[in-house]
């Protein structure tokens, strides 16, 4: 069982940026992504890529903003978070997948402990 795990999270200001890493990527769950979950409300997707191919995507809440990366190391998935606001505070979770799709679906993921991100204006 592959074992995730965040790194990167803390406190910004309105405007500022931040970098979120998740490590633990396996070949046998190539779609890998990131979700969130702010207080009192439901998780939300973020975004997903495929580890081979195409497929990088973003929500709409964070597009435009907010990009999905591979590590150079080839073992890590990268949130680039951009001109970060208020709305952006959540626990922001690494999720696993058989394809990026399935890490779309919400369909039989591995999940990260959660990192939380704070934004303060």
């Amino acid at each position: 069982q592959v074992q995730l795990e965040e790194s990167g999270g803390g406190s910004a200001q309105v405007g500022d940026s931040l970098r979120l890493t998740c490590t633990g990527r396996t070949l046998n769950r190539p779609g890998m992504g990131w979700f969130r979950q702010a207080p009192g409300k439901s998780r939300e997707y973020v975004a997903s890529i495929a580890w081979h191919g195409a497929g990088d995507r973003v929500a709409d809440s964070v597009k435009g903003r907010f990009t999905i990366s591979k590590g150079d190391d080839e073992n890590s998935v990268i949130l680039q978070m951009n001109k970060l606001t208020p709305e952006d505070t959540a626990i922001y979770y690494c999720a696993a997948g058989d394809t990026a799709a399935d890490v779309r679906n919400r369909q039989n993921l591995i999940w990260g402990q959660g990192i939380q991100v704070t934004v303060s204006s």
